[in-house]
C-alpha cells in the first residue's frame, strides 16, 4: 500500500467556516475523510497532517523523507506565495509533491498567483473545490505509477 502525505496549511481549520465564497462549506475532516476513502479504494493509506506553524509544518515534511512516504500532497494556504522554509523543505523529498488549492489562485489577488513551491513540485491543481484534494491524490498516485 502506498503511503501518501497530505499537509494542510495555515488557517485550513477554519475551513466550513471561512470564506465559504472561495472555500465553501466543507470541513477539513470531511475533506480527509474523502481523501482517505478514494486513497483506499486506489491501494493507499492517506496521512492528513494540519498546523498554523511554519516550523511545524517543515518538521512534518522532514519526518516524511525519514518516514520514506510515497508522494506528498500540500496545500500550503498563503504560505504558497512566501514562504522560503516551506519550499526549502519540501525540496529535500525525493518523491513527487503535489500542490493543491481548491479556489483557482491565478484568478484571484495577484499576490497569490505567485507559487514559491512551483518549480520543485511535480504540478498543482487548484480551482475545483474539494475536488481539487481528490484529483490531487490520483495525480500523485499516477505519477508513481509512471516512475
Amino acid at each position: 500500500m502506498k503511503k501518501i502525505l497530505m499537509l494542510h496549511g495555515i488557517n485550513h481549520n477554519m475551513f466550513g467556516k471561512r470564506d465559504p465564497v472561495q472555500y465553501g462549506t466543507v470541513t477539513l475532516a470531511e475533506i480527509d475523510g474523502n481523501l482517505r476513502k478514494l486513497g483506499a479504494e486506489l491501494g493507499a493509506e492517506v496521512t492528513s497532517f494540519q498546523t498554523n506553524s511554519e516550523a511545524a509544518m517543515c518538521e512534518r515534511i522532514h519526518q516524511a523523507f525519514e518516514d520514506r512516504v510515497d508522494a506528498v500532497l500540500i496545500n500550503a494556504g498563503a504560505w504558497t506565495h512566501y514562504s522560503y522554509g516551506i519550499r526549502d523543505a519540501l525540496a529535500i523529498l525525493t518523491v513527487p509533491v503535489v500542490e493543491i488549492h481548491m479556489s483557482n489562485i491565478h484568478a484571484r489577488e495577484a499576490f497569490r498567483h505567485h507559487s514559491v513551491f512551483a518549480e520543485i513540485v511535480k504540478g498543482q491543481i487548484c480551482g475545483f473545490g474539494a475536488e481539487s484534494y481528490l484529483l490531487g491524490l490520483r495525480a500523485a498516485l499516477s505519477s508513481l505509477d509512471s516512475r
